[in-house]
């Protein structure tokens, strides 16, 4: 099942933090695109170690 998740990006100062809404996930990077990627990594890895039943 493929399931979509909000995700926001500031910046704060030389690095972007994604933060995923739902979940709670936070990650970070030096540009937009290695945010995303990291946190796309950390909500796989929450998901692989929490599973999705509580969603």
């Amino acid at each position: 099942m493929s399931r979509k998740f909000t995700a926001v990006l500031t910046r704060e100062e030389n690095w972007y933090v994604a933060h995923c809404v739902e979940l709670g996930v936070v990650s970070q990077g030096k540009t937009i695109e290695e945010a995303q990627a990291n946190l796309k990594e950390a909500v796989e890895l929450y998901l692989e170690s929490f599973g999705e039943e509580d969603l």
